[in-house]
C-alpha cells in the first residue's frame, strides 16, 4: 500500500468515527417566551462545538403538567427523550428513571452549590446537574409606594393594608384596573409554593416535617390560609383562583398591581422595552406573619438529567453538563435573570452590572424552604395534590381553613401509610 492510500484511509477512517461519534438527541424543557430563544442559541452553540444534533421537546409551562409527561414517558421506556429539565423536587420520584451522573461530573459538581447538588442526589446517586436555582420575592412598585408615602411591606398584613389603601386612591385617580396584590392561586403545584410560604412565614410549620411528621393541620397554617383568603376580591382579583406564574406576570407588567409575588425570571421581563412597569419597581423577601421573623420563599430551581432509557447517553452527558456549565449559566443570568447554581457567578462583575439585584437573592434562596419532597419521597406528588386541593377549596369559599385541614391531615395519613 503506498503511503498517499494508507493516508486517505486513515483520513476516511477518521472521518467514519466522527460521524459516528455525531449523536442526535431530543431535549425535553418547559421553555417559553425568551426562555425558549435562549436555549435554542445554547442548543445551536452545543451542536457547531460537538457535531451532535439536539431537537428541543417544549413542553407546557405547568410544571404539574408537564411531570405527568414525564412520569408517562418513562414508564414506558420511551427513547425519543434523551434529557429531561426536570424540577428540583422530582428527584426523588423519578431517580430510577435517570442514570447516575456522579462520576461523569466530578469534575464540575464541586462549583455548584452544595445543597442543590444533595437535593439531587438519590440513595447516593446523582440523579440530575443543576442549570440554574429559584426563590420567589415579593415584587413592588417603588413608584407608587413613594407617590403615597408608604414604605415597602415587612408583615402580611401591612402588605395588605398598603395594597388596599394604594389601590383605592389608584382607582379614585382613573386608573380603574389596578388591584393591590397578584399570586398564584390555581390548583397546581404553584399553589403548593405560596401556601408553604404563607404557612412557614407564619409559624406553621412545612405541611411534612423532615422527621416525616404530618405537621399542617394547625392553628397557625389554618390562620395564614383565612388570611390569604381575605385577599380575594379585595385586594386580589377574583381570577387569582386561575392565576399560574404567567397570569399574574401579565397583570403585574401592564400596571396593573401593586405588588406581586413571582419568581427572578420575572424581572428581566418587567424590565423589558415593552413593559409598563420597566424601572418603576424593586424586589424584596417575602412578608411573614410578623415583623422580625425569617421569610420563607419556597426553593424552586430545574436540572437536567439523562434517562436510562436513551441510546446516546454518553452524547446526552456532554449536553447536560454544557447547558449547567459556568458559561451558560452566566449567559441564563445575564439574559433571563435566572438565579446561578454557581457560586462564583454571585460575584461576577459582569452578573452584577447586569442584574443588580442577583447579588441580593442570594440569601432569599440560601434560607428557602424545601417542599417536603425528600422525606415523601415517590408520594411527594400525591402529598402536594392533595395540599394545593385543600387550599383552593378554603380560598374558593369551599370549607374554612380548620376544616379543610382537619380533612387534608387523615388523607395523608392514608397515604403514608406505614412509611413515607
Amino acid at each position: 500500500m503506498t503511503l498517499l492510500l494508507r493516508t486517505l484511509t486513515v483520513f476516511a477512517a477518521l472521518g467514519a468515527a466522527e460521524m459516528t461519534a455525531a449523536a442526535e438527541l431530543s431535549l425535553a424543557a418547559n421553555t417559553t417566551g425568551k426562555n425558549v430563544n435562549f436555549m435554542r442559541e445554547q442548543l445551536d452553540l452545543f451542536e457547531k462545538q460537538t457535531g451532535h444534533k439536539v431537537n428541543l421537546v417544549t413542553m407546557p409551562p405547568s410544571s404539574s403538567e408537564q411531570f405527568s409527561q414525564y412520569r408517562l414517558w418513562l414508564a414506558a421506556g420511551n427513547k425519543d427523550v434523551d434529557v429531561y429539565q426536570t424540577d428540583v423536587i422530582w428527584a426523588p420520584q423519578l431517580a430510577d428513571q435517570f442514570i447516575d451522573l456522579a462520576e461523569a461530573t466530578k469534575d464540575v459538581v464541586g462549583d455548584h452549590f452544595l445543597s442543590i447538588i444533595a437535593s439531587q442526589t438519590v440513595n447516593g446517586r446523582l440523579v440530575a446537574l443543576p442549570i440554574f436555582t429559584d426563590a420567589p420575592a415579593l415584587y413592588y412598585r417603588k413608584d407608587l409606594l413613594e407617590k403615597h408615602g408608604k414604605t415597602p411591606p415587612r408583615t402580611w398584613d401591612e402588605l395588605a393594608a398598603t395594597a388596599k389603601e394604594i389601590q383605592e386612591k389608584e382607582r379614585a385617580a382613573g386608573q380603574a384596573d389596578i388591584w393591590g396584590f397578584v399570586f398564584q392561586a390555581n390548583a397546581y403545584e404553584g399553589l403548593t409554593c405560596n401556601a408553604l410560604e404563607w404557612i412557614k412565614s407564619s409559624g406553621g410549620g412545612q405541611i411534612v416535617e423532615p422527621d416525616g411528621t404530618i405537621s399542617v393541620n394547625n392553628e397557625m397554617a389554618a390562620a395564614a390560609i383565612d388570611r390569604a383568603k381575605e385577599w380575594i376580591g379585595t385586594i386580589a382579583p377574583e381570577g387569582v383562583l386561575a392565576y399560574q406564574e404567567e397570569e399574574s406576570r401579565g397583570v403585574w407588567q401592564t400596571g396593573n398591581a401593586v405588588f406581586m409575588r413571582n419568581w427572578p425570571y420575572a424581572y428581566a421581563l418587567g424590565n423589558g422595552d415593552d413593559s409598563a412597569v420597566k424601572g418603576k419597581f424593586e424586589v424584596m423577601p417575602l412578608p411573614t406573619a410578623n415583623d422580625g421573623e425569617e421569610p420563607s420563599s419556597a426553593l424552586g430551581g430545574w436540572n437536567l438529567a439523562v434517562s436510562k432509557y436513551s441510546d446516546e447517553q454518553e452524547a446526552a452527558i456532554e449536553l447536560v453538563k454544557f447547558l449547567s456549565s459556568k458559561a451558560v449559566q452566566k449567559e441564563r443570568a445575564l439574559q433571563l435573570s435566572q438565579l446561578p447554581t454557581i457560586a462564583s457567578l454571585y460575584d461576577d462583575p459582569d452578573v452584577a452590572a447586569a442584574q443588580p439585584f442577583m447579588p441580593n437573592w442570594k440569601p432569599i434562596f440560601e434560607s428557602a424552604v424545601p417542599r417536603p419532597s425528600a422525606v415523601t419521597k415517590v408520594k411527594y406528588n400525591e402529598v402536594s395534590s392533595r395540599f394545593w386541593s385543600a387550599v383552593h377549596n378554603t380560598l374558593s369559599g369551599d370549607g374554612t381553613a380548620a376544616e379543610n385541614l382537619e380533612l387534608l391531615e387523615v388523607e395523608l395519613t392514608e397515604v403514608k401509610g406505614d412509611s413515607w
